[in-house]
């Protein structure tokens, strides 16, 4: 089969609700690639043969973050801290004392805004929920820097790989894959650059805390 007619048969809905499910699974504090399947879906939306749109690739990826964050919030609140000490024996590569520690400083400095920001970063995207669950954080703060972070994460991302993917494609006619190659190697230079910056904003808040440790 042709790539064009093998693009055009994949079923719109399929693509948004696998996408809703790998990011809400990703949210409820499995390190599978939520980000790298956005961007994979939303290039199929600058195909003149695929049906999905990127508007809807957004709203289920949205759906999917605010659904598993919330799931995880409710998990990590019943499991509390021994939870974390269970995943860290059992998968010391995520859930190691030292990335718990971590995402527990952020949680300490910057609240409600820890869970918003750690929509932008890997760690920080997979304990949102379930730490926010187990520190008591109030649900109420919780949903509103979930919901945001959520709209902010998935939309900004799908419209901007979209967008520059369209912009590339105009620019390099005749070369459509090329254009889908710029897009997406833009789209993660900028996506790797937001998180560089809300890295940076959070590694004040370790230093702090290790200083303190050795005081």
């Amino acid at each position: 089969m042709h790539i064009d007619q093998w693009i055009a048969a994949i079923p719109p809905l399929a693509v948004y609700i696998t996408i809703g499910l790998i990011v809400m699974i990703e949210s409820l504090g499995v390190p599978i690639p939520g980000e790298i399947a956005l961007v994979s879906a939303t290039l199929l939306t600058l195909h003149p043969s695929s049906a999905v749109q990127w508007e809807f690739i957004a709203v289920a990826a949205t759906a999917g973050a605010i659904i598993g964050d919330s799931i995880g919030y409710s998990i990590g609140r019943k499991g509390g801290k021994p939870l974390f000490d269970w995943l860290g024996r059992k998968f010391p590569k995520h859930f190691g004392p030292s990335h718990v520690a971590t995402a527990e400083r952020a949680f300490g400095k910057w609240g409600m805004w820890t869970v918003f920001f750690g929509r932008f970063i890997a760690l920080l995207r997979i304990f949102a929920g379930p730490l926010a669950g187990a520190l008591k954080m109030p649900y109420g703060r919780f949903l509103i820097a979930n919901a945001l972070g959520g709209i902010t994460w998935a939309t900004g991302t799908v419209a901007l790989i979209h967008y520059l993917g369209e912009v590339a494609e105009r620019w390099l006619s005749g070369f459509a894959w090329v254009g889908l190659a710029v897009a997406l190697v833009a789209g993660v230079v900028i996506s790797l650059i937001i998180k560089n910056r809300a890295g940076k904003a959070m590694a004040p808040v370790s230093a702090t805390e290790e200083q303190s440790e050795l005081r």
